[in-house]
Formats: C-alpha cells, sequence, structure tokens
C-alpha cells in the first residue's frame, strides 16, 4: 500500500513539474514577454513593427518565438538553455543603452543567422517552404531569386537577413562611420 501511495505521489508531482515546467516555456515565447525590457522594446520590436511579419494584407503576424524558438521539444529547450545566456547579459546590463546595444548588433546578428543557416531557416519554413511556393504566382524577380535559391540549395537567411530587424553594421563600417563623425 505505501509503495502504490508513493507511486501515485510521484506521479502526481512528476504531472506538476511537467505542466510548471511546460507553461513556463509557453509563457516565455508570448511576445509580452519577448519585449518586457526595454532593450527588445525599444530596439528590435520598433524595428519588427515596420515590417511585414507584424503587419500585413492577410492578417497572419510572424511572433519573436515563430522566428527564433524552434517547435521540435528537444530543439526548443536547447534554444531555451542558450537564450539563459541572453538573460545573463539583460542582467549585467550589457545591452541597456541603444549604444551598447548596436555595439553587440553584429555579433548577435551572425549568431541568429549561422543558427538559421545550421537548420536550413528550420523556423522560416514553418511558413515560408520552397515545396509549398507557387513561383508563377510571384513577381519575375522574386519566382527567378527563389528558382535559383532551389537549385543552388540556399536558405532563406542566405537571402533574407535583416527581413524583420535593420542590417547591422560590420564592424569595419562602424569604425568608418565613427572616424567620419565629428568630434564632440
Amino acid at each position: 500500500m505505501a509503495t502504490l501511495l508513493l507511486f501515485l505521489l510521484g506521479g502526481l508531482a512528476g504531472i506538476i513539474f511537467w505542466g510548471g515546467f511546460n507553461t513556463v516555456l509557453e509563457l516565455t515565447n508570448k511576445m509580452e514577454f519577448c519585449i518586457s525590457c526595454h532593450e527588445m522594446h525599444d530596439n528590435v520590436y520598433q524595428e519588427y513593427k515596420e515590417t511585414v511579419h507584424f503587419k500585413n494584407a492577410s492578417g497572419v503576424q510572424a511572433t519573436c518565438a515563430d522566428c527564433h524558438v524552434p517547435r521540435p521539444w528537444v530543439h526548443k529547450v536547447v534554444r531555451k538553455i542558450q537564450a539563459s545566456k541572453e538573460v545573463f547579459h539583460w542582467a549585467l546590463g550589457s545591452y541597456d543603452t541603444p549604444e551598447k546595444f548596436d555595439a553587440h548588433r553584429w555579433t548577435m546578428a551572425n549568431r541568429v543567422w549561422d543558427s538559421m543557416k545550421q537548420t536550413d531557416s528550420r523556423e522560416c519554413r514553418n511558413c515560408h517552404d520552397f515545396s509549398n511556393m507557387d513561383l508563377s504566382e510571384q513577381d519575375r524577380y522574386a519566382r527567378k531569386r527563389h528558382s535559383r535559391a532551389i537549385d543552388e540549395g540556399k536558405t532563406c537567411i542566405d537571402c533574407h537577413q535583416g527581413i524583420a530587424h535593420k542590417m547591422p553594421r560590420e564592424p569595419e563600417e562602424e569604425a568608418e562611420v565613427a572616424q567620419a563623425e565629428p568630434s564632440k
């Protein structure tokens, strides 16, 4: 009897833990969570609001998690663990001013782009997949580019960097701009 009770209590504790864990995972995928810190709200969110991923004729909106968090559970958990580094830098104030954010922007963007290349733009393909595209319905330029991308085995991020956020300046560009600005 005691073994059965222990087994039932362990099962109940496991269900409660799993439910709580999954709830936290889902809550951290909400747009409200993503833009709750001013670094995201004041920088990338403002840019995103000006893109087709935010507002478009169809009314379909891609949120932060749609592009930055994988849907498969194992990959989602790995991404959440990686995000703990971002939370750590938030706590340190590494990006708490627009100047600090811009100073790290090139590195952060490249980290995302590299990840997208490694996964064949998995999150993009949740909505945009070559096999679902009707190239004949696209304008001539898009049809030509997508056809070439298919033939060359390219992935979405190879051509669509900066689709939802402004393109960061490369470090060399940043240095040139700093030299060109008059001294204060």
